[in-house]
């Protein structure tokens, strides 16, 4: 089959970082990545499957590994060589539409979950994750033991594994994976009714971010920082109030909270601010934009970051995680699963529209590129399609 796997090289790494930064979308040739034919992984035991990729995105944290940006923290929770791609719909053994949830959880690696009906990312340990019967790793995409979307096939545990509603398109379904990451954001922000919210970026991240707040809470004005037209556009139609550059968000924020500019902060701020982006540069900016014991929410996925944080410590700001998904706790107090809440707004946010456009696997240096460059291109997500 066919693969793009990524290997430990770290000669090419460091190549792969000076590209990057000389030329952003320039690194896939010179990184450990690779295209090769190799077998499929092997099913690990019971309870496994084998998934025959359909469509796969390219998401922020594979750029990050790809150009030689991702922090030295991940590590220890992956295992080499592995092959990218977790934003993953396939068929399955009886060729059934499916989507993945692509972390690699308790039953997954042979263990209880933590409690009845866990998602495979709930729990309050990670010990799981480099444990079990297969080699470590955070998801599916980073684990040598399972494979990854980028392939033409890998493996899945049965825990792991959606049907994909009849009514979804290939385009839709892709969009579920990054839409629950939204999803998840928008409940970790813990907004009150009413409630002001700004979001820092509006790729993919920060948009679905925008649908589920819209969807999912009762927030009040949604301030948005948007850089280009088709991202501005898809922002106010995803149910933003106010959408700017990304410069101008906090004289949008001072504006309509009525607050002073005190140096580069405001003296009051929005009540919940989600960095989509996660550089210093945004997190310092979502600081400076909230409140005092406010909250920031960090969805986009940081790397080493250099942060000023006697801000946060002044103004006694809460700066909060959310990666990935699970089950989630409702307003009535029910709880439900990330991955049905997300799949539900993807269709009735109809969000099959923020996927571009799709390349063949041995056109990733191309793909790549333009998921690198796709805000200043036009674009939004960008796919390998292996139908």
């Amino acid at each position: 089959m066919k693969a793009l796997e990524f290997q430990r090289n770290e000669a090419k790494y460091v190549a792969a970082a000076v590209a990057s930064r000389l030329r952003p979308g320039s690194a896939a040739n010179r990184s450990p990545l690779k295209l090769i034919d190799t077998k499929p992984p092997e099913i690990p035991g019971p309870g496994w499957q084998r998934i025959q990729t359909l469509l796969t995105g390219i998401c922020g944290s594979d750029l990050a590994t790809v150009e030689g940006r991702s922090a030295r923290y991940f590590g220890p929770w992956v295992s080499f060589p592995f092959v990218l791609g977790h934003e993953v719909i396939g068929l399955d053994e009886k060729g059934n539409r499916v989507v993945i949830e692509p972390v690699l959880g308790h039953e997954a690696r042979g263990f209880d979950p933590p409690f009845k009906g866990a998602a495979p990312g709930d729990g309050d340990d990670l010990r799981h994750l480099v444990c079990g019967h297969i080699k470590p790793g955070i998801q599916i995409g980073y684990c040598a033991s399972t494979g990854g979307g980028w392939s033409s096939e890998f493996v899945a545990h049965k825990s792991q594994i959606r049907r994909i509603p009849k009514r979804l398109s290939d385009e839709a379904a892709v969009m579920i994976e990054p839409t629950a990451v939204g999803v998840h954001g928008a409940f970790k922000a813990n907004v009150k009714p009413g409630a002001s919210v700004a979001v820092i970026g509006a790729g993919t991240m920060g948009l679905v971010t925008v649908a589920a707040l819209r969807k999912y809470t009762e927030a009040g004005e949604i301030i948005v920082g948007a850089k280009y037209p088709e991202q501005k556009e898809l922002a106010k139609s995803l149910g933003a109030t106010t959408v700017v550059d990304p410069g101008e968000i906090g004289r949008a924020v001072r504006r309509s909270t009525n607050s002073f500019s005190i140096g580069d902060d405001l003296s009051g701020g929005v009540d919940v601010t989600i960095d989509a982006i996660g550089s210093a540069a945004t997190i310092n900016q979502a600081i400076g934009i909230t409140r005092p014991r406010g909250r920031v929410v960090l969805v986009g996925m940081p790397g080493t970051e250099s942060v000023d944080l006697t801000a946060l410590w002044h103004r006694e700001t809460e700066l909060v995680g959310a990666y990935t998904y699970g089950t989630e706790t409702m307003a009535d107090g029910s709880t439900e699963r990330t991955f049905k809440l997300a799949t539900d707004l993807v269709g009735s946010a109809k969000l099959e529209r923020l996927v571009s456009q799709t390349y063949p696997l041995s056109q990733y240096s191309e793909a790549l590129d333009h998921a690198v460059n796709a805000g200043r291109r036009g674009a939004i997500k960008i796919c390998f399609d292996l139908r």
